[in-house]
């Protein structure tokens, strides 16, 4: 498959600006593909304006182009289209905002931009995603952290990676807490899934993808889950495409 993806766990590490750390690879990813212009798309942006979702969508817009217009590029938002699949088919590069990934994959599916999207990454368009937006990558959206706000028509996204990606993966069990850990919801997943593969992403991570080359960039190391077997653990910096067989 002739896929180009940055696949980012998270957006915001606590006490930086908004999409601080990933700002530098974001850029270099894009410019490696000479793109100049990212059709966004904030479906995932659900409350970031009381008023209505569809003001929400407009502060997204206006808070991701402010970034990637001082990075070089020009952003618009898919949400202002009247012909959303027409929208991804002109695209140049394709971003996808993080936020509630059941109200991502709803929306991607009512729209047409679904497949639509998958279409134009298989073609090798460049494709930006954090969190919920490299959530949507995957086969399923099944290994979401994300509370189920609305019931999308299927789970299934775009199935551009033969793994899972857990975003936001976290190893702490807080004192007191008597719930499960993250690590024991994704052998619950497995338990059901045994033939699946889940990448726990820590933040600051991030998977860079060129065809059958996946590379792990960032601070911190990558937590591989599979069934029957012991979770593994990969450095930054590590070539981990395996995940891609």
């Amino acid at each position: 498959m002739n896929r180009n993806l940055l696949l980012i766990s998270n957006s915001t590490n606590a006490g930086e600006e908004y999409l601080l750390w990933p700002r530098e690879y974001i850029a270099c990813f894009l410019n490696k593909f000479g793109v100049k212009k990212v059709l966004f798309i904030p479906y995932a942006g659900v409350n970031l304006d009381p008023r209505s979702i569809e003001k929400s969508f407009d502060v997204y817009e206006e808070r991701v182009r402010k970034i990637f217009r001082e990075m070089g590029f020009e952003l618009n938002s898919i949400h202002h289209e009247a012909n959303p699949v027409i929208a991804v088919n002109e695209a140049e590069s394709i971003v996808v905002g993080g936020g509630n990934t059941f109200h991502l994959a709803l929306m991607m599916q009512e729209f047409g931009v679904m497949e639509a999207i998958r279409r134009k990454i298989v073609r090798g368009i460049p494709f930006v995603g954090w969190s919920a937006g490299a959530n949507v990558a995957c086969p399923t959206m099944k290994t979401t952290n994300d509370m189920p706000i609305c019931e999308p028509p299927s789970f299934n996204c775009l199935k551009v990676i033969p793994f899972q990606i857990n975003p936001h993966y976290l190893d702490a069990n807080p004192a007191g807490h008597a719930g499960e850990t993250r690590e024991q919801r994704l052998f619950e997943y497995l338990a059901v899934n045994r033939n699946t593969t889940i990448a726990g992403l820590r933040e600051g991570c991030l998977f860079w993808i060129e065809g059958n080359i996946i590379q792990l960039k960032g601070k911190r190391s990558l937590r591989v889950f599979r069934y029957g077997k012991e979770p593994e653990e990969f450095e930054s910096g590590s070539d981990v495409s395996f995940l891609l067989s």
